[in-house]
């Protein structure tokens, strides 16, 4: 674990006298570059560690490393590599380092090119600095095993091979054999790197090995060959391979393999490490498209999005679907769902995954098992269109689900369900990021060919590339056309800071956006005004040229059927429809002053008849409860009621010639007697009319997130936080320890909020304070605290008196008072 954490292998002295290791290189940092490293890899203050010792086992251990690999382009995993081939001669214990300059000719590229990568890999601490030397951690040699393709260095390759071998060897390269000399394998390797001695024995060995040498050079090091470990000599050698192996330029392994040393490739490279280095990342490149028409398109597509889901959330309010027994949707009631949005199944499986993301919808109580909107929905229907759309491409952003794997199978051939399970992938949102990244990088009005923006991300991500990766990276691109981020595949202009905007942690907080939210503010100047005008037309259709404003909008919607959406939304008026308009308390006159206060059109003759023939059958009849009764002022239509057969079942009989009784209740009869043309209303007990309101159901959770989402990116105030305490952490367990008396006075007192408001302004500021604290068992002390965080209830300081880190009751600290404190590192 020592040589772990610690990669020791002196080259420096620290101070006190001890040689620098990659513990004290941390505990050198400044507290900035430490926050810096926790920005970086959260992983890493997850839980916060107990002090720098721990914090380097953590930052070394295979888990959190190859997380952090993860990020890297490959112009820096060239770089780190290129640390590993060059700074490991012996291919055992610790790398020694390389230096800047050495590396950079090995690369082929300028020292100032390599800045950017040596700053990220220093931020990260995957390499630390060791009196000018670069060194990479250990743990790195176990999982890139083979750096820049190259093989092991040719000391450690023939440093298994037994004595005999290693004498012919010997023997064939001019040297003394046997021990008398010092040890044959060090002896060997040292001739074998001499310089200029490679290009001797590439002579020797004849051009005919050449082929054989340059099929290995860049990569793969190992090669098969029968009798690998052949006994061979110059003398004896009939073929190219056994003067290869004779002089040591390929060495067996075992059986049926043999291994180029790095000596030998680095010499057929001409001292390079890959071929080419890519520096800098592939362009992304496409035909051109008219920007305006792009832009256009793009905000068209918002507004269809934003009323899409809409229309089908306040569809599920009525009438939700079920949730399966995998916690997803059904495929009829996707298909339903593709219906109603006017959209093919996988827009619409890309929106309800956003929605679920975005907390809109969620399944209802287990006894429902119902899909059905969530409060926060009435919030995001209450925000303007641009913070709307900006609150669901946030989700989107940030959800680890994959819409389009609901498409295929999993490993057990079972089909996956749209908000169902086994639609999770980890890296989902960095793909995303990464794929408007390497939108914006494109030329204006380049719509990028899907090819291009797969290379720049093999870049980008080279560890992350496989079948899934190529698949997710297409499907992100047909999600930003079918959400509105690009129009005709180009990015749309107020898309171009999204990213940075719906990832901050302001949005996280508050996800209808920030009020200065300068992608919001671009948005609504490209989506169409809302209209307060409709027209209406003879056929019984109001048609409605662009968005209505939202009272007008669910007015209308309310008196009227959608026929058709589009550029222009087409409204068709019917009975049921007007009827529906006067279930829900508007009058007939107050329906036709509404048509004619907004339509620039006159009202036709048509709609105004049926208006008036609604109103007049509606009402009527209106039922209350006996068991339940009717009511009606005209005896006639109670009259033909009781004649009627077909309410034979209704169990009518009267009792006035205005009133008839039923033995059916007063919900039965009310949908009875509707379906049979009648459309009574009901009553109350003083004779008023109850007006019917759909009841909006809500869902009272929210959706969870998926497991495999990975730790977030603490905010700066947490990781300074975390910083302290592991400062305080490191100082108790290394520092020798000389408490600090406590101030003669009594213990300070002060209110709660006073108190509070101390602690935390000490915790930002790193001071220290003077605090009364009064135990479980009512034992007033006091104590010099430096606070390191104040959460939950709890305060997390640095304790001087005690010389320990300790957790204490913000509930039980009796006051509070500041101290002169230490400048923070």
């Amino acid at each position: 674990m020592v040589a772990m954490t610690d990669d020791a292998g002196p080259a420096a002295r620290l101070e006190s006298g001890r040689a620098l290791t990659y513990t004290s290189w941390l505990r050198s940092l400044s507290n900035p570059e430490l926050t810096a490293l926790f920005a970086a890899r959260p992983d890493l203050m997850a839980p916060v560690p107990a002090g720098i010792a721990a914090l380097a086992a953590r930052a070394t251990s295979k888990p959190t490393v190859l997380r952090a690999l993860d990020q890297l382009d490959r112009f820096g995993l060239q770089v780190l590599e290129g640390l590993l081939a060059l700074g490991d001669p012996r291919f055992s214990g610790t790398p020694e380092g390389t230096r800047r300059e050495e590396l950079a000719v090995a690369l082929g590229v300028p020292c100032d090119a390599l800045d950017a990568p040596l700053g990220q890999l220093r931020t990260t601490a995957l390499v630390w600095d060791d009196a000018g030397l670069l060194r990479p951690i250990a743990i790195l040699r176990d999982i890139l095993v083979e750096p820049a393709a190259l093989g092991p260095p040719v000391t450690a390759l023939i440093g298994a091979l037994p004595l005999d071998r290693l004498n012919r060897l010997a023997a064939d390269l001019g040297l003394p054999t046997g021990y008398a000399d010092g040890a044959p394998a060090e002896r060997i390797g040292a001739d074998l790197t001499r310089p200029g001695r490679i290009e001797e024995l590439l002579a020797v060995a004849g051009d005919a090995a050449r082929p054989v040498l340059d099929r290995m050079a860049w990569g793969p090091a190992h090669g098969s060959v029968s009798n690998a470990q052949r006994e061979t000599s110059l003398a004896t050698a009939v073929s190219p391979i056994d003067r290869l192996l004779a002089l040591g330029l390929i060495i067996g392994t075992d059986d049926h393999t043999v291994a180029l040393p790095r000596e030998v490739a680095l010499h057929l490279r001409d001292g390079r490490l890959f071929s080419p280095t890519e520096a800098e990342p592939p362009p992304v490149s496409g035909p051109i498209v008219d920007a305006a028409l792009a832009t256009r398109a793009a905000a068209g597509q918002v507004f269809t999005v934003l009323r899409s889901l809409e229309e089908l959330l306040d569809a599920w309010t009525a009438d939700p679907p079920g949730v399966l027994r995998n916690g997803g949707l059904g495929v009829r009631d996707l298909k339903r769902a593709a219906h109603l949005m006017d959209t093919d199944e996988a827009g619409a499986a890309l929106l309800m995954e956003t929605a679920r993301a975005g907390g809109l919808i969620a399944p209802g109580s287990e006894v429902d098992g119902e899909w059905l909107p969530t409060v926060e929905y009435d919030v995001w229907r209450a925000c303007d269109p641009a913070r709307r759309w900006l609150w669901l491409v946030g989700a989107w952003l940030r959800s680890p689900r994959a819409a389009g794997l609901g498409r295929g199978k999993d490993a057990r051939g079972r089909s996956r369900n749209v908000l169902g399970e086994g639609l999770d992938r980890r890296f989902a949102p960095e793909v995303r990021l990464d794929v408007l990244a390497a939108l914006s990088s494109a030329p204006a009005g380049c719509a990028p060919d899907p090819e291009t923006v797969s290379a720049r991300l093999a870049w980008l991500r080279p560890r992350r590339q496989g079948a899934a990766f190529d698949e997710l990276v297409r499907d992100t691109l047909t999600e930003a056309e079918t959400l509105g981020l690009t129009g005709r595949f180009v990015l749309a202009p107020f898309a171009v800071t999204v990213a940075a905007e719906a990832t901050a942690d302001s949005f996280a907080s508050a996800p209808s956006g920030a009020a200065d939210s300068v992608t919001a503010a671009r948005l609504a100047a490209e989506l169409p005004v809302p209209l307060d005008h409709f027209l209406l037309q003879g056929d019984l259709t109001a048609v409605a040229p662009g968005p209505l404003v939202p009272a007008l909008a669910r007015e209308l919607a309310l008196a009227a059927d959608v026929e058709s959406t589009g550029g222009a939304t087409v409204y068709r008026f019917s009975a049921a429809s007007v009827r529906r308009a006067l279930d829900a308390g508007r009058g007939a006159e107050e329906l036709v002053e509404l048509l004619e206060r907004h339509s620039r059109t006159p009202l036709p003759q048509p709609l105004r008849y049926l208006v008036a023939d609604v109103a007049r059958q509606h009402g009527r009849l209106r039922v209350g409860t006996a068991s339940s009764y009717l009511r009606c002022d005209d005896p006639a239509v109670l009259s033909e009621l009781l004649s009627d057969r077909r309410a034979t079942d209704l169990g009518l009989f009267g009792l006035a010639p205005t009133v008839v009784a039923s033995r059916a209740s007063r919900p039965i009869l009310l949908d009875r007697l509707g379906e049979l043309g009648y459309h009574p209303v009901p009553e109350a007990v003083d004779g008023s009319v109850q007006i019917s309101h759909p009841q909006a159901r809500r869902s009272v959770g929210r959706a969870a997130g998926s497991e495999l989402a990975g730790p977030p990116v603490p905010g700066p105030e947490l990781r300074m936080a975390a910083v302290r305490a592991l400062r305080a952490g490191d100082e108790a367990e290394t520092a020798v320890r000389h408490p600090v008396d406590t101030p003669g006075s009594e213990p300070p007192r002060s209110p709660t909020a006073t108190t509070l408001a101390v602690l935390s302004a000490a915790a930002r500021a790193g001071g220290r304070v003077w605090i009364g604290y009064l135990d479980s068992e009512g034992i007033a002390s006091s104590s010099i605290v430096e606070p390191a965080s104040v959460d939950g209830g709890y305060l997390t300081a640095y304790d001087a008196t005690k010389a320990a880190v300790r957790r204490f009751a913000v509930h039980r600290i009796t006051g509070v008072s500041p101290l002169d404190s230490e400048p923070a590192r």
